[in-house]
Parts: structure tokens; C-alpha cells; sequence
């Protein structure tokens, strides 16, 4: 492994007096950004030992209701991809993306043309 490289993904919370997340900043700088602001964040780990998922989900006290639901349509969409490109799987990610649809449109976060 002489040719290894090592890359991180820093992730900065500040919190309030009542422990409760004010600011997320976060850096990748392989990937070119430095402490970019985030009022959310999802992030899934997979645990090879215990073969399950473990997670973090974090969101500013200023997070608006209405970005957090374009956020969570944003996350499925890509959730179905991310599986897509995982899998191979086209029906499941159609379906998912059904799904998708369905979410947005109850939320009415998509605007008829």
C-alpha cells in the first residue's frame, strides 16, 4: 500500500448552550471546498461487523421547514440513483423515484407547467 492516499472530509458543529446544532461547516479539500456553510446534513455509514447502518442527521435551529422538505426530496432522489449505480437495479430505482414523485407532490414542492 506504498501508493495509498489518504483523503478526509471534515465536518464542524457549533452548538448553543442547549447543545443544539447553530452552524455545520464543512471542508473536503480534494474535492475543493473549505469551510462551506450547511444548515443540514445526512450522513449514512455502513458497519461490515454488525451488518447494519448507522447515521447522523443534524440540522441548524434556523433550518426553515420548507428548505428541510426540499432537502429530503433532494436526499431521495439521489438515494435512488446512488442505488441505481449500486445495484444496476432500474425497477427498484423507478420505483423509487415513483415514490419521489409521490413525495414531492404531497408536499407540493413541484410546480405544474
Amino acid at each position: 500500500m506504498a501508493n495509498s492516499k489518504r483523503s478526509e472530509i471534515r465536518i464542524g458543529i457549533e452548538l448553543d448552550e442547549n447543545r443544539v446544532p447553530e452552524n455545520i461547516v464543512w471542508s473536503a479539500p480534494d474535492g475543493g471546498v473549505e469551510s462551506a456553510v450547511s444548515k443540514a446534513m445526512m450522513v449514512s455509514m455502513w458497519d461490515p461487523k454488525d451488518k447494519e447502518s448507522f447515521r447522523i442527521d443534524l440540522w441548524t435551529k434556523d433550518m426553515p421547514v420548507d428548505e428541510m422538505r426540499v432537502f429530503f426530496h433532494q436526499t431521495l432522489v439521489s438515494m435512488a440513483d446512488t442505488y441505481h449505480r449500486a445495484t444496476n437495479d432500474e425497477k427498484m430505482r423507478d420505483t423509487m423515484l415513483d415514490f419521489c414523485d409521490y413525495f414531492a407532490e404531497k408536499l407540493e414542492l413541484k410546480k405544474e407547467d
